[in-house]
């Protein structure tokens, strides 16, 4: 019989160990699953070419295109980055602190999104490599209480001993088959997690200097504005205020 026929065959109730098997196996197709969903998740949210993505972006809010930056939003899915820009974005106009406020708040909403379920591995992880330990243990005692039955056949005695053996290797196996992949996986969509947060971090802190500055010259304009005297005309562009007094250019204020 070969090894994996052998291995198999452990799963059968009529071995030792069977239920330590089992609920090993139970464990792994769980990490399997939560594994396939994460994998999807965080490729959808951490986006391609996210520096390119970002430098257009900032470079439409640069030049006041706001639509445009609101349809590349539109068009990068669900990417986590995006979430948290468009937030900042809705509050373009407000104050410095009301802008920051807002992309912490957002942040605070995408961050346990991305870190859902990922625990799990690493616990599964452990928990695989305990059950596999149990089962040991549980074959061992078989297999020692078989040695020292007293007045049963030597064949008997043989069997037994076999099948403790076999259910203290195959659980331990087991657990480590599903154990190992587990934590690589884990310590895979940790890391994964963090690079996407920490791209989180650096660009919106971009992104509010940006719009926090863009703020401040939308307030210094309302203050030209104010000062301004009954038939003069104002042609505002991104980084400039231009002053007409009849069609004729009077004063340039740099913004």
């Amino acid at each position: 019989m070969s090894f994996l026929s052998m291995f198999l065959y452990s799963f059968n109730t009529s071995q030792a160990g069977w239920i330590f098997m089992w609920v090993i196996l139970g464990a792994g197709v769980f990490a399997v699953a939560i594994s396939i969903e994460r994998f999807f998740f965080l490729t959808g949210r951490s986006g391609f070419r996210v520096e390119a993505w970002v430098k257009e972006f900032i470079g439409f809010i640069q030049k006041d295109e706001i639509q445009s930056a609101q349809r590349l939003i539109d068009k990068s899915g669900k990417m986590a980055l995006a979430q948290v820009f468009k937030a900042a974005i809705s509050e373009s106009g407000s104050g410095a602190e009301h802008i920051r406020n807002t992309v912490d708040e957002s942040t605070l909403r995408v961050i346990p999104q991305l870190e859902k379920r990922t625990g799990f591995l690493g616990t599964i992880g452990n928990i695989a490599t305990l059950l596999g330990l149990m089962g040991t243990i549980y074959g061992l005692i078989i297999a020692f209480a078989a040695v020292g039955k007293p007045g049963i056949d030597p064949a008997e005695k043989s069997t037994l001993l076999a099948q403790g053996i076999a259910a203290a290797m195959n659980t331990t196996y087991l657990g480590l088959l599903i154990a190992i992949p587990c934590i690589a996986l884990y310590t895979f969509f940790k890391t994964k997690t963090q690079h996407i947060i920490d791209q989180i971090d650096e660009y919106s802190l971009r992104l509010v200097n940006i719009l926090v500055e863009r703020s401040y010259k939308t307030h210094k304009f309302h203050i030209a504005a104010s000062e301004l005297k009954e038939g003069v005309g104002l042609h505002v562009t991104h980084n400039n205020i231009k002053i007409f007094t009849d069609n004729k250019l009077i004063k340039e204020i740099s913004i």
